[in-house]
């Protein structure tokens, strides 16, 4: 395969499927695509196309049936699960629907957690780092049950861009929130994005989120079928 130096993602024949009472389930089928670096692409579709079965094959979270992921210079389809864990703590970021925060963690800890994996002795200064650029200089030591939806999604954001991603993944990162902290949370997102020229990946049923992306990829029954790149 080949890759070009600007291209942080590449997927060829992308497929996935499952086995199930009623036969085999073709979940994708023959998926292309490629990313650039700094890029900001929003996989869209309805629901059951597809949409988040791709990201996270994408992410190295699930592996595909057929087909090949490279992600910043890695072929995920040659490296076990621990190697792919290895490249997701150095390469990228996550931001999902469902916040994932650690309850037994404060916020501050938190967004320590993924540096302290990479064994770095800066992980404090960093996560504080974070958490002002999010508003949340004043939050370090609130536990989620103590932050607001928004408030927790901030803190998502902060840990997703603490060590300096390449490729952000966000997955409905504003699903679970309201139209107006939706946006805000947009807002800060696609700020920090780029402030950090990361490129993004982004599933959302929201049109609207996904128009700020410079690129739409549409879905329908695992199939790419339309792609405005």
């Amino acid at each position: 395969m080949n890759i070009d130096s600007t291209t942080v993602l590449k997927a060829e024949k992308l497929s996935k499927a499952v086995d199930g009472p009623d036969g085999r389930l073709v979940i994708l089928d023959q998926v292309n695509l490629s990313v650039q670096r700094g890029a900001s692409l929003a996989i869209i579709g309805a629901s059951g196309s597809g949409k988040t079965t791709l990201l996270g094959l994408l992410a190295g979270l699930d592996s595909p049936s057929s087909g090949s992921v490279t992600l910043a210079g890695e072929s995920l389809d040659t490296l076990d699960e621990e190697a792919r864990a290895r490249v997701r703590r150095r390469m990228v970021g996550f931001v999902f629907q469902s916040f994932h925060l650690l309850p037994a963690l404060n916020a501050e800890e938190n967004v320590m957690l993924p540096l302290e994996l990479e064994g770095r002795d800066d992980a404090r200064e960093r996560a504080n780092r974070a958490l002002a650029a999010v508003g949340l200089d004043k939050r370090l030591h609130h536990y989620p049950h103590q932050l607001s939806g928004g408030e927790q999604q901030r803190v998502a954001l902060a840990r997703a861009f603490v060590h300096g991603p390449q490729v952000l993944f966000a997955d409905e990162p504003t699903g679970n929130l309201d139209q107006r902290t939706g946006a805000t949370i947009s807002d800060l997102m696609f700020s920090l994005n780029s402030e950090h020229e990361t490129t993004l990946v982004l599933v959302s049923h929201d049109l609207t989120l996904a128009s700020r992306c410079a690129r739409r990829l549409r879905l329908r029954d695992g199939r790419v079928i339309e792609d405005d790149a």
